[in-house]
């Protein structure tokens, strides 16, 4: 006989906890993952920072600190043997990382966007090493892109370990690589806006907040190790109608000019050596770099001396004009090699010649506008337009320079009317060079809202 009082039945399920206590389970590690990403990235991006000064001053003995300096002073076969090296070292470490992953690249954005966050991570840190000793070498790319892909094989391995979700893995790796830039360069904020807008795509509220602290956190760990103070240092520009009025009329051609450099970055990403191309290109790229470099010594590195001495109005027209053909054919040079680097810097260096070009036919109408005042505004703008990030660009010029809203209403007006023209004509930004044009229409598919 059957009672009704008898116990359930032992099984697994109702063994289960609550889903509210797995809810909270999991948001616990999510949360975790992310305050050890942020401590992570910052080590990494300390360690980065410290690995590439070391091979600059070993490479560009100097007084000075800036590769500038240390390269003006330099001899002219320093510049040839320096480069040619960078480009040897480029061709043996793409022969060495072709062989550490069966995958089909390191890209971080595609990594995101169809592969759930998952990257390679041995090829990726040897890519992110290898960016480091070839940039401080003198190659002409960014040093941001060595941080980014430690913080985001950081994540992807931190979310392995706290069984996160293919959301939440996307999220992390987002963060991490926002947290790189962020500790980099000392801009959390903007750190944090670049690794939802740009890499994420997505600016929403349960976003803003993991972000932030993966950021604020990577950028106080990296202040233990680096200087806490503005990459570049302007005087206290402010508005006025006269650059309100510029700000409008070059917003449009700085939109242009970055449509025609994402395509040249893409083409240069998709036509990238294979075989034993990965050998011999990097070398005779380098080595032309390097014969050019005598000459000009603003080619050499990630550009960062160069806008320096555009935002303050340092720079000669003719040699203004000159840097403006160059020094973007140089990253397009070394980038089309198959030498491994970041966009940032060179983009904003580019941004900073266009403006300070264009500053000087503004200077005719308007002399009492600072020269300087007219490079930032450009670099602010073109750095919206190639990353197709306007707000986290208007951040970052604010927190890489310090200032805070003496110039404001000329950047916002300038990034607005750049962006709006590139993303009219080009989907694409510097950071989707490697999606295929199918992976871009994906995207935005997906950044779509849904329709009701």
């Amino acid at each position: 006989m059957v009672s009704g009082l008898e116990p359930a039945p032992d099984t697994d399920a109702t063994r289960q906890p609550p889903p509210d206590t797995l809810a909270r389970a999991g948001a616990a590690r999510f949360w975790l993952a992310v305050v050890l990403t942020g401590i992570g990235t910052g080590i990494g991006a300390a360690l980065l920072t410290r690995l590439l000064e070391a091979v600059q001053h070993l490479m560009w003995p100097g007084a000075g600190m800036d590769l500038l300096d240390a390269a003006a002073q330099a001899g002219p076969w320093r510049h040839v043997l320096v480069l040619l090296g960078a480009g040897l070292v480029t061709g043996l470490g793409q022969l060495v990382l072709v062989r550490l992953s069966s995958g089909n690249g390191i890209d971080i954005t595609a990594a995101i966007w169809f592969s759930a966050g998952r990257l390679p991570a041995l090829r990726t840190l040897g890519s992110a090493v290898l960016s480091i000793l070839i940039v401080g070498m003198g190659v002409s790319l960014g040093r941001e892109g060595a941080p980014k892909q430690v913080g985001a094989v950081i994540a992807d391995g931190l979310s392995d370990r706290a069984l996160l979700s293919d959301e939440q893995r996307r999220l992390l790796v987002a963060c991490g690589a926002g947290a790189g830039m962020a500790a980099a360069y000392g801009v959390p904020l903007g750190g944090a806006l670049f690794a939802l807008e740009v890499l994420r795509g997505v600016l929403a509220l349960r976003l803003i907040l993991p972000a932030l602290v993966a950021s604020l956190i990577a950028t106080a760990v990296s202040w233990l190790a680096l200087p806490d103070a503005p990459t570049y240092q302007i005087p206290a520009y402010v508005s006025s109608a006269p650059i309100i009025l510029w700000a409008l009329l070059a917003g449009p051609i700085a939109g242009l000019v970055s449509v025609f450099y994402v395509r040249m970055i893409a083409w240069a990403d998709r036509n990238k050596p294979t075989g034993w191309r990965r050998l011999v290109a990097p070398t005779l790229a380098m080595g032309l770099l390097g014969i050019v470099s005598i000459r000009f010594p603003q080619l050499l590195g990630n550009g960062r001396d160069v806008a320096q001495l555009a935002f303050t109005g340092q720079v000669a027209p003719a040699l203004l004009l000159g840097l403006l053909l160059l020094k973007p054919a140089a990253t397009f040079l070394c980038l089309g090699s198959g030498a491994p680097g970041g966009l940032f810097t060179p983009s904003l260096t580019l941004g900073a010649l266009l403006g300070g070009v264009l500053g000087y036919g503004g200077s005719w109408l308007w002399p009492d506008v600072p020269q300087g005042l007219f490079a930032v505004i450009g670099a602010g703008a073109v750095l919206a337009a190639t990353t197709q990030g306007p707000i986290s660009a208007v951040v970052l010029i604010m927190e890489l320079t310090g200032r805070d809203r003496s110039f404001i209403v000329p950047l916002l007006l300038a990034v607005a009317t750049a962006t709006l023209v590139a993303r009219t004509i080009e989907p694409r930004s510097i950071y989707d060079a490697r999606l295929t044009d199918e992976q871009v229409r994906a995207r935005q598919k997906l950044r779509e809202p849904p329709q009701h």
